[in-house]
């Protein structure tokens, strides 16, 4: 049994156009965990070792998407953005987050479909472990592989600038290049990696000490997507991270990594 409960409630509307189209969302989670273990922050470990109440946590926010069909091809935009309140352990939780990306699918290149894309992401950190407040952003139950396929960072105390190059010379083909700039949001926080709570005895996200620096690394990576069929599928992935002055501190002799996998799905 996960001691482990959430509720979510959202409101939507559609913006419909001849040329624009556009939908807005408001929602709000309400995330409980009342699991009795050790919880990731930065605060000293004889401190949360002895904290074992729970997390409440309410979360609050929103998003806007946009596209345009412009002469030149289609212009598509995405802002997100959420707060968060409640209460982590005995202290207070105050958390942030946000996002903003713009794309555009060029309309003089039918052949290769391209999409380029860019945006930011920044989430809070907590810059005094000392206080009675937890500042630092709580991703609740993410999946993290579809945004992070090289999976050593998250949106917990994370600022990301990114662009990418979508291919698509292929109805069945889509080939794939992402840059990542990755960065602590705080110096005074950790660096936190996890997918969130999925089993009773682990916290489910672990967080190693930033040492008061702030650059993560910068990812290169590529992919291959192919549709075999209509009911399988084959993936190639390979990413490239050039670790900064976090790793560098913690890796001294090996701060670059390097991570690549083939995948076969079969739906049924």
């Amino acid at each position: 049994q996960l001691d482990v409960a959430f509720g979510y409630a959202s409101a939507t509307g559609q913006l419909p156009g001849k040329r624009h189209n556009g939908e807005w969302r408001l929602f709000g989670i309400y995330y409980h965990d009342w699991r009795d273990v050790l919880k990731t922050d930065s605060r000293p470990p004889a401190v949360r070792s002895t904290d074992r109440a729970n997390i409440r946590i309410g979360s609050f926010g929103g998003h806007y998407l946009h596209s345009a069909a412009t002469g030149s091809g289609t212009v598509e935009l995405l802002l997100w953005g959420l707060g968060q309140t409640g209460r982590w352990g005995r202290l207070d939780h105050r958390g942030a987050s946000f996002a903003g990306e713009a794309g555009w699918q060029p309309a003089g290149l039918p052949r290769l479909k391209p999409w380029i894309r860019g945006g930011y992401h920044r989430s809070s950190g907590d810059g005094d472990p000392n206080d009675n407040q937890h500042g630092t952003f709580f991703q609740l139950l993410p999946t993290p592989r579809p945004f992070a396929r090289f999976p050593f960072f998250d949106l917990v105390n994370n600022e990301d600038v990114f662009g990418a190059l979508i291919l698509r010379p292929h109805k069945a083909l889509t080939l794939r290049g992402e840059v990542h700039g990755l960065r602590l949001s705080d110096r005074n926080d950790l660096w936190y990696l996890g997918g969130g709570a999925f089993q009773p005895w682990s916290f489910g996200y672990i967080g190693r000490p930033s040492s008061g620096r702030r650059g993560l690394a910068t990812l290169y990576d590529v992919s291959a997507d192919w549709n075999v069929s209509a009911s399988t599928s084959v993936t190639l992935y390979y990413g490239h991270a050039a670790g900064r002055r976090v790793l560098e501190s913690i890796y001294p002799e090996s701060k670059n990594g390097n991570f690549g996998y083939v995948e076969l799905t079969r739906r049924f």
